[in-house]
């Protein structure tokens, strides 16, 4: 047996073999909601009216009913803009604790957001995966 018939024979092997998985999950239940992540995004954390800190986080949001992420990356910039705008706007800030952010604030901001820059109903839930301060140090004592 040559090199091509074994990768041609390997090919058809793993096209049967995910043919017959995703059968059998797809007949199991509903697939999962399509979701698309964002990462990197520098937020600032103000306290007392002084910039104290920045968290940098790591979203996923899940996605609405016939929406893909390919449709929604095109929209990314924009979602981190507006991300961002709000929180200099009204601070997603923790009292007392300048190393997080106040996850069900953004998470409504970024719903809110993609409302009015996809459509309603584009995103269904934003999931704060990471919170990443960018000093850990120098923080208020009690």
């Amino acid at each position: 047996m040559d090199r091509r018939q074994m990768i041609a024979a390997g090919t058809v092997a793993l096209a049967t073999g995910a043919a017959s998985t995703s059968e059998a999950s797809s007949s199991g239940g509903s697939s999962p909601a399509p979701a698309m992540s964002i990462s990197g995004v520098g937020l600032p954390v103000i306290e007392g009216g002084r910039l104290r800190n920045y968290v940098f986080v790591s979203l996923r949001l899940h996605l609405g009913a016939g929406k893909t992420p390919e449709q929604m990356k095109s929209k990314e910039p924009f979602l981190r803009d507006a991300l961002v705008k709000a929180a200099h706007r009204a601070p997603f800030s923790v009292p007392g604790d300048w190393t997080r952010l106040n996850e069900r604030a953004l998470s409504a901001s970024l719903i809110a957001a993609a409302g009015a820059i996809a459509g309603r109903g584009s995103v269904t839930r934003v999931e704060v995966v990471a919170q990443n301060p960018r000093r850990r140090t120098g923080m208020p004592t009690a």
